[in-house]
């Protein structure tokens, strides 16, 4: 639980201005910041609205009393329809939105919560439903790293003007008490921030099973597990940074841009390992290099910091596989994102994410989108990830529709550090594996066959041989024997 939050005030000043200046009876939108268990305190960085859904509705509506027909004074009118007021919210496109912009989060920088902006009658007539919808969110943009299980819910209240921070409990069972009071103080939050960046290269060998049940196992399937594996073993890698080993919870006191570098164990070779296993088709190369960045509050330790790299790592080659099954999904039929196989039509007919691999006869290669990072507030980042075929401007509505920001115009202040796209391509031992193994076992029944006849050679000739050694053993004692004659 948080004891207490601290929002940058001038950003959620801004977002006060915003509102009060719109028409809109009420809004509901993602809080951005972080939550850290050890200090248990909350940092709101910014508040984003949910914008309107497929259909052009808004996120969050006020849904009135039905009107008595008896006439009353407009002042009564007033109060009755503010008191019975509920709030309308769309919970499945707000975690929609949570999980879209929890993509485009770096390391230190999450979904935290989310915010409406209501009146008081409306807040507490819809306690049940704000809960959902912080529930769903939570769900939707889930961490590696989540030891809390509560979200910031923020109210803010138009008459009369006030702000009220509460913790979410992600219980199973949603009842009024689920929302609690925290301490909420605004204050400068980003300008305290440090910044961590990290080049990691990874080169992982994921086998491919032959298929033993009826769910046959696909790309996105193989991909899924080797990165949940990957985790165990990035988790215990060791950080360097700015040259330095990180050995204590130490803070850090210098300023600017700091390097770092994740080190981890010698491991088995995960390849060779695959390839001797008896129900093992193929092999799937997941390499590439992939650029991270995290910022660090100015209260938490440095291994805060290697926490959020490493969290940022997975969260994004994860990100990257939901881009390409998103697409798939919208569009079930044949579609052009980087996948290439030789002499076969099977990638033409089929998206990625529905690929079967232990039935695939040649090589299958595929591009994942590559990161980009677009400033954000005082000289922190988000990024957004790029098909091959797409160029910034996608990046650009991105902004606007998700995060509600103007992406700089200059395309040099966008940073691009991956030069090349994260690689995955297929092994498959069909043609390889399956003769060996009939052609190992017929030759290991000649090899006895052989080696039986060898030996029984060799039972044969081992007299012969035992004679022979003996003359020349014979002849060596004898040409000593005269040596020392002559000598005395």
């Amino acid at each position: 639980m948080v004891k207490a939050v601290v929002g940058e005030e001038s950003q959620l000043q801004l977002v006060e201005d915003r509102l009060s200046r719109s028409s809109e009876p009420a809004q509901v939108g993602l809080v951005i910041g972080k939550l850290n268990s050890a200090l248990d305190r909350g940092f709101v960085f910014d508040l984003v609205p949910t914008p309107q859904n497929d259909a052009g509705q808004p996120a969050c509506s006020v849904l009135e009393p039905a009107k008595d027909n008896k006439k009353k004074g407009s002042k009564s009118k007033s109060q009755t329809s503010d008191s019975s007021s509920n709030l309308v919210i769309d919970k499945d496109w707000v975690a929609e939105h949570a999980r879209q912009v929890s993509r485009m989060m770096v390391g230190g920088i999450k979904v935290v919560g989310i915010y409406v902006w209501a009146s008081e009658a409306a807040f507490k007539n819809s306690t049940m439903v704000l809960c959902q919808t912080v529930k769903g969110v939570a769900e939707a943009a889930s961490t590696l790293e989540d030891d809390l299980d509560v979200r910031l819910f923020i109210h803010i209240c138009y008459s009369p003007r006030r702000w009220t921070c509460r913790n979410c409990t992600l219980s199973s069972n949603i009842t009024s008490s689920s929302l609690r009071p925290c301490d909420f103080k605004m204050g400068r939050v980003l300008t305290s921030l440090q910044t961590f960046k990290c080049l990691y290269n990874f080169d992982l060998r994921l086998p491919i099973y032959q298929e033993k049940t009826s769910k046959s196992e696909t790309l996105v399937d193989v991909l899924c597990n080797g990165i949940s594996n990957y985790v165990k073993e990035l988790r215990g890698a060791k950080a360097v940074i700015d040259g330095n080993l990180v050995v204590n919870d130490e803070a850090c006191t210098t300023e600017g841009l700091h390097e770092v570098e994740l080190l981890l164990p010698f491991m088995k070779d995960m390849y060779i390992e695959a390839c001797s296993q008896k129900d093992v088709v193929g092999v799937v190369n997941f390499t590439g290099s992939l650029c991270s960045f995290s910022f660090l509050n100015s209260k938490e330790p440095i291994s805060q910091a290697v926490a959020d790299i490493k969290d940022d790592i997975i969260r994004s080659l994860r990100s990257r596989l939901d881009i390409i099954c998103d697409e798939a999904d919208e569009d079930p039929g044949p579609i052009d994102n980087g996948i290439k196989e030789a002499g076969n039509d099977l990638a033409s007919e089929k998206p990625v994410s529905q690929l079967v691999l232990h039935s695939l006869r040649k090589n299958c290669n595929l591009s994942l989108p590559r990161r980009v990072f677009v400033p954000w507030l005082a000289g922190t980042y988000i990024c957004d990830y790029l098909q091959p075929s797409e160029t910034l401007e996608v990046l650009k509505d991105h902004c606007v529709e998700l995060m509600s920001m103007e992406a700089p115009n200059d395309a040099s202040k966008i940073l691009e550090p991956e030069e090349e796209a994260i690689r995955v391509s297929t092994r498959s031992f069909w043609d390889v594996v399956i003769p060996y193994c009939s052609t190992s076992s017929s030759t290991q029944e000649k090899n006895i066959e052989i080696t039986g006849k060898e030996n029984s050679q060799k039972s044969s000739k081992s007299p012969s041989l035992y004679f022979v050694a003996a003359v020349i053993i014979l002849l060596l004692s004898v040409l000593v024997g005269f040596v020392f004659v002559r000598k005395s």
